[in-house]
Order: structure tokens, then sequence, then C-alpha cells
């Protein structure tokens, strides 16, 4: 019975053929075992893969161990690796967890390769699914969280979903197959082993097929969760008003926002704190407001929300300026992105730099002074052009806000016989 599930199981699913070769991931507990064994049993070709992590002193040694001896008893090729664990996790700054998962699953990747696997096989039952299931649920999660753990995960399959862990333990013991236990899922320490040891237990108690149960609901809301998504995606288009921003007033016409405002948000990063705090911004039309992920700056703009990927301090910008000597009037280029100035009133001391709360200078044809800070308002600028809007000075003075005006006290007049050509570039 365990194996036709499974066979119907991976033919369901289409997680490999026949004459596909499958990488199994062998730590030598009993989950990987009995995936090994049942693969074989029903004519799959195998190659095994086995991690010692060295976390567990003897007891990793002696996982290996067993491992090298089940895979000459069953003809089966065996590729090893070993990692310093703990030191990645030190030097990433993560978990040991999930140094172990990244080191393994990038291990697997190289293998699977190498030897040309199609798939890498891994021992996920259904207990471990609504382990996940129950772990998002404590945690808080979208839709995509109760969906538990899934099937095919590019080429990572896991062909044990269809069964449980009782399941795995009685096709061990009607094959007389021994594995080993790691201790560590024995002790209630970390959280997945409190769901494991202490709440599906509970839950066990009030419904004894609890686990099949969640399982199932988490298989229906696959299908919820495509319409869910092929619903919200063509609402995340509609509010897009260009590149890197979002029209706030066709986000909130739409009949679930929020969730809409998560699909465009959740690729920069956005956490649900911040989205919280930027659909109220956008409900209530506020401006002004800047969040900011590992990646990107986000601002409200009028309604809308504006976002740019974050520039480094790498970015530097230099400004670059030569002297043109005339003897006739000079007839200035019209273009923003070069200035032209008096030389004789400017000076020498040029300085590029940000521009400051408190800065003014007199526009180019007006006669009295203007705060940079009312011109980028008056302007319409958005925070973000504000943020990167630089000035060139000479001594106290600002000559030029870059890309916009000349101030007036320095241009170029009929008399003007030596101009100071300035332009910014990236260095």
């Amino acid at each position: 019975m365990f194996e036709q599930k499974v066979s119907a199981f991976i033919q369901e699913k289409r997680l490999f053929g026949k004459s596909d070769k499958v990488l199994v991931a062998l730590s030598g507990g009993a989950d990987s075992v009995a995936l090994l064994r049942v693969l074989l049993r029903l004519g799959y070709h195998c190659e095994a893969a086995h991690c010692n992590f060295h976390l567990r002193g003897e007891e990793s040694v002696r996982d290996e161990k067993f491992v090298v001896s089940l895979a000459e008893d069953l003809g089966v090729k065996l590729h090893r690796t070993d990692f310093d664990t703990a030191g990645y996790a030190s030097d990433k700054g993560i978990s040991v967890e999930m140094a172990a998962r990244d080191l393994r699953y990038a291990w697997f990747a190289r293998v699977s390769e190498a030897v040309d696997a199609k798939v890498v096989a891994v021992a996920h039952h259904r207990n471990d699914s609504v382990e996940t299931f129950l772990m998002n649920l404590v945690r808080g999660t979208g839709i995509d969280g109760l969906l538990g753990i899934r099937a095919v995960n590019g080429k990572v399959v896991r062909p044990l979903l269809c069964v449980d862990r009782e399941d795995i333990l009685d096709y061990l013991k009607y094959l007389g197959q021994d594995y080993v236990t790691d201790s560590t899922n024995l002790q209630s320490e970390f959280t997945r082993n409190k769901l494991r040891l202490e709440v599906i237990p509970l839950l066990e108690s009030v419904n004894p097929s609890v686990v099949e149960s969640i399982s199932r609901t988490a298989s229906r809301l696959e299908e919820v969760a495509e319409v869910y998504h092929r619903a919200v995606a063509e609402a995340a288009e509609r509010v897009l008003a260009g590149e890197n921003m979002l029209d706030g007033a066709v986000l909130l016409r739409e009949p679930a926002p929020r969730s809409v405002l998560h699909e465009v948000l959740y690729p920069l990063g956005v956490n649900a704190s911040q989205l919280d705090d930027i659909f109220c911004c956008l409900r209530l039309g506020e401006s002004g407001r800047m969040f900011e992920t590992s990646g990107y700056v986000l601002v409200t703009d009028h309604g809308n929300l504006r976002w740019r990927v974050r520039q480094g301090d790498e970015r530097m910008f230099v400004l670059r300026h030569e002297i043109i000597l005339t003897e006739a009037p000079f007839d200035v280029p019209k273009d923003r992105a070069v200035a032209y100035l008096d030389a004789d009133k400017a000076g020498d001391e040029l300085l590029l730099r940000k521009w400051r709360s408190g800065d003014k200078f007199v526009p180019f044809g007006m006669k009295g002074f203007k705060s940079v800070r009312n011109y980028l308002r008056d302007c319409k600028k958005s925070l973000f052009d504000k943020e990167r809007q630089m000035v060139v000075c000479a001594g106290k003075d600002i000559v030029w806000l870059v890309g916009e005006r000349a101030d007036n006290r320095f241009r170029v007049t009929p008399e003007t016989r030596r101009i100071l050509k300035m332009w910014v570039e990236l260095g």
C-alpha cells in the first residue's frame, strides 16, 4: 500500500519519470532511508547524497558510517561532503539551521548538475507539511503560507508528501530496515519540534485524523491560491502607473486593495508593519512618508507611492568644468544639465554638495532670494528628487541648483568674456 501511494503521487504530480536519474538526499534518518528504499523498489535509478554538518559530535560520524554501509548494501552510488556549518552560520550572521539548509541545497544543486540527475528528492512527508502549515499560521502568513510544503520547488521534489510519519515507520518495519535517530528531534527546544511533540499530539486528542485533515485543507487551498494569484496579479498591473510608481486612487478602487498592495510590495522586501502603514498613508492621501527596506526606498507622494533602488555611498558624483573665452556676447545654450556662468564672478573655488535646509539662491531671471526648499516644492519635486538634489557653491554662495537653474547673480551677460561651463558626472 505504501509503495502504491508513493508511486501514484509521483505520477499525479509528475515529479519524474522512469528514465530519469534521481539524486536522493540521504541523512540516515527514517524518512530519507524510506525514500531511497521505496524509489529503488519502484524501479527508479537513484544516486544518494549525504552531508555531514558536524553539529552533533559522534552522532554525525555515526550517521555517515551508517549511510556509507547502507549505500554499499543497496548498490547505490553515494556522494559525500563535509561542512563547517557553525563557522558558516557565524560568518553569514544566520542561524545554524538556516546555514545547514543553505549549504546542503547549494551542494545538492551542484551534485545533481554534475551527475546529470533530473531531480533532487528530499524526504519531507505529510507531518512536515502540516507542521509548516501550523508554524506559518502561528507566526502570521498569507495564503501561500497555508499551502504547507510544495511537492515541487524547482529541481527539488518531495515524493513522500502523500504519507505520514507512521506510514514511514511501518514501511521500514515491514522491510526490516534499520535507520538512525537524530537526538535533537526528541527535544522540544525548537519551534517546529514544539509543534511536533506537543501541539500536534494535543490536536490529535481532539481529532485523531488532524494531520490528514489539515493536509487535505492545504491541498484544496492550492487551487484557491492559483485563482487568487491570477486575480491579484491582474489587479497589480492595473494599479501600477509607470515605472516604480503605484496609483493610490486606482488601488483603493480594487475589491481587495491590501492584498494587491502586498502583491506589489512583497518583492521589495516590505514587512507587514510597513505594509499597514503604507496602506494607511495611501488611504489618507498623506505625502512625504518614507519607508526603507534592505534594497529599496519607498515614499508616499500625494496619494501615490514611489520607490527606487537604494543607492550606496559608492555612487559618487563629480563636478566637471571648463573655461570658454569669447570676444563677442555669448549665446547660452538651453540645456538644464549644463550651467554657463560668468567665470570672473564665480571664481575658482567650486564645491558640489547635496542641498541643505536653509540654502538660498537667486533663481535665474529673478531678483530676490528663494529657499531651495521652496523652489523644489513649487516645482512639485518628489521626495526622491529632493533627496537627490545637488548644488554647486562658490564660497558661501550657491551658483547653480544642478539640473534646474543657475543663480541670477552669476549669469552670463553681454559683457562676460570668460564663461564657466559646468556639468556633473557619476564618478
